[in-house]
């Protein structure tokens, strides 16, 4: 199967820090790996509801969900690019993967297995000098692809709070040069350590 890259991106402002760094990191990428590039600030989706226990998950045919879930079942590797907001993804974000809760009840998606094996990547921009205050983002987009059976490639961090701002950070824009060349493990819960 042909690599193919889905980048979401999940800021409140465009062309932020966050998606500076992803496109620095997807530069790398080799010409015949496909790039799709979903900006949730320009598809908004309405808030989840949760379906859990009703029976009518009926798969979206039309409009931004149709698109993200589209997106989502072809990609080969997906990149979460959250800003860091309140130590973790930022709204949009967190709504997109909740919607992944009610795909997985969808007759006919096979959305577990299929994205099973693919990769979940992460790109973050944040303003603080100390790089553990992203441990809650990045445990969310870890945990979510351990649940999920996926790979994950960690995330690359940046620093950057005014417009531009990562792209000072040398040390980031050196790290994105290998960043989706590295081989990706099979995500594990913290406690299968």
């Amino acid at each position: 199967m042909t690599r193919r890259f889905l980048f979401v991106l999940g800021s409140a402002r465009a062309d932020g820090n966050t998606e500076l760094l992803a496109r620095r990191a997807a530069e790398q990428l080799p010409p015949d790996v496909e790039q799709q590039w979903i900006d949730l600030a320009e598809h908004p989706v309405p808030d989840f509801e949760d379906l859990r226990h009703d029976s009518d998950h009926v798969r979206p045919t039309e409009g931004n969900l149709a698109l993200l879930l589209d997106a989502t079942l072809a990609a080969t590797d997906i990149v979460i690019a959250s800003p860091l907001y309140w130590y973790s993804v930022s709204a949009q974000t967190k709504r997109y993967l909740d919607y992944w809760s009610g795909w997985l009840r969808t007759p006919g998606l096979d959305f577990k297995a299929t994205l099973a094996g693919r990769t979940l990547w992460g790109v973050t921009a944040l303003a603080h000098s100390q790089p553990e205050v992203a441990d809650p983002l990045v445990g969310t987009l870890n945990n979510s692809a351990a649940y999920m059976g996926m790979r994950f490639g960690g995330v690359l961090l940046g620093n950057g709070s005014k417009p531009g701002d990562v792209l000072n950070d040398t040390e980031a824009l050196a790290r994105a040069k290998t960043f989706f060349a590295q081989e990706a493990p099979l995500a594990r819960f913290v406690y299968e350590d």
